[in-house]
Formats: structure tokens, sequence, C-alpha cells
């Protein structure tokens, strides 16, 4: 196996061993290794679905990205029927969006928030 080396928070360090103990891997490593997979095979579908679709878009964020939240939702709103923010504790955010539309520009908008490292929590949900 090839070894590569990552930053990881200490807080996502700590919930990975969490995961670690509580699911009975045998070591962080495997615990990555089957969560790379796991984004591989969700990528994957995401991937080969056509046309339009409804889901369910989940955030979870610091308060003090709103202002880029509410930018990148702006370019959407072809896409998105509802959303729903919510205050949570330790100043954080979270945010719902209900959207109904074409599957690749909702994949667009899915990635823009899991890759902007400013988020806690995205999680597409596709009905």
């Amino acid at each position: 196996m090839v070894i590569v080396s990552v930053s990881l928070s200490k807080k996502l360090l700590e919930d990975i061993d969490s995961i670690k103990d509580e699911m009975g891997f045998s070591g962080r490593s495997d615990v990555i290794r089957a969560s790379a997979r796991m984004l591989i095979a969700d990528n994957r579908e995401k991937v080969i679905m056509e046309g339009d679709t409804n889901s369910v878009l989940t955030l979870i964020h610091n308060q003090d990205v709103e202002d880029k939240v509410t930018e990148i939702k702006h370019d959407y709103e072809d896409i998105i029927n509802t959303q729903i923010h919510t205050h949570l504790k330790e100043h954080k955010c979270l945010e719902i969006f209900i959207l109904d539309g074409n599957v690749h520009r909702i994949y667009q908008l899915t990635k823009i928030f899991q890759t902007s490292n400013k988020m806690d929590y995205v999680k597409l949900t596709i009905i």
C-alpha cells in the first residue's frame, strides 16, 4: 500500500478514534479507507443520475460564514424551493435546503459547499 500523509484537526482525529472504537476498526487507517470508499461510491451514484429530482441539502456551519452561504445560495435560486435556517449551540447554524431541479445543478451546489472548507457538515439526500 501507498502511504499518504494527511493533516487533520484535533477534533476530526478524535472523531476518527471514536468511530474506530465504536465500530471495531483495527486502526485509524481502516476508518479513513472505509470513509474514502463511501465517498467514492456516493460520488459514482451521483455521476450516473440524469434529469430533474427532489432532494434535501443539510449544512452545519459557524455563524461567521453565514454571508458566504447566502452568496452561494443566490446563484442557485432556480433549484432552491425552501430554505430553513436556525441557530444551534456554540455559534453554529443549521441550514436545510429543499431542492427541486436538474440533478447536475444540485450536485454542483452540493460540491461548492463540500469543498469550501467552511462547512462542518454537508449531506445531500436524494428523494
